[in-house]
């Protein structure tokens, strides 16, 4: 990608990861990779929302400094750790959407089989232990999940996702708080039904014949949809309710 338009990018993708209130204040970062040995990234102490191109950083592989005035994201080295294990990933968004925030401090994964989209594009999205952030800590927390799928949630602290582009990287982050926000309406509404097992291998199935990029972790399906017993269990639950009502 050409510098000047890789800066143009990450400028935008920082105006809508702000606008849409995935990063507050000076939150998250982004980078993207420019060539096989050079990466830009957002400065640190920024609103991810006001960004000017001039404001990015241009570095090496390893982290040093090649073009720029300011210094590059205090979690540079979280992104360094995902290009070094995946060498095709070429960029990497890190945000604080809050839904799927929500759901790694209260410690739950977003593993089920929800929306289609998501069995598609990010599968299971797995919890990577607490770390403090700013600290060599958060990429060794992330080293046994990086190889394994392109999102993840950060225990108290928010979520990570890396593509073979910004706007997909970004995009899953998109598709990652969406999926956070039904899970959580649905439990609210006392009833999170997840896709069986033949309707995600229909999905699985599209996802190859479509050459979809990237990995995941299948996600949890439930074995018994479309089943005779399911039906006995949604017949069970319905008389179960009129029976409290009736005695209330």
């Amino acid at each position: 990608m050409q510098l000047w338009k890789a800066k143009e990018t990450v400028v935008e993708i920082g105006k809508r990861l702000w606008q849409r209130g995935y990063v507050a204040a000076n939150d998250g970062n982004i980078s993207v990779k420019i060539d096989s040995d050079r990466l830009l990234t957002t400065p640190t102490g920024e609103s991810l929302g006001f960004m000017q191109p001039d404001d990015l950083v241009l570095c090496d592989l390893k982290g040093q400094v090649l073009q720029g005035e300011r210094q590059p994201s205090s979690e540079l080295l979280m992104h360094l750790e995902v290009y070094r294990l995946r060498p095709e990933v070429e960029a990497v968004v890190h945000a604080h959407p809050p839904v799927a925030t929500a759901f790694s401090v209260a410690g739950i994964e977003l593993s089920g089989c929800v929306l289609p989209e998501s069995v598609v594009v990010l599968g299971a999205v797995p919890i990577a232990p607490y770390a403090t952030p700013w600290t060599a800590e958060v990429p060794e927390g992330l080293r046994p999940i990086i190889p394994k799928c392109d999102a993840v949630l950060l225990q108290n602290h928010g979520a990570v996702t890396w593509a073979e582009g910004l706007e997909a990287a970004y995009f899953k982050m998109e598709t990652l708080e969406m999926t956070a926000t039904v899970t959580h309406y649905a439990r609210g509404l006392g009833q999170v039904n997840t896709l069986g097992v033949a309707q995600v291998d229909k999905l699985m199935n599209l996802r190859e014949e479509k050459q979809v990029p990237g990995k995941l972790v299948p996600c949890v399906t439930d074995p018994n949809c479309g089943s005779e017993e399911l039906v006995e269990r949604v017949v069970q639950r319905v008389l179960e309710k009129i029976q409290d009502k009736s005695r209330s």
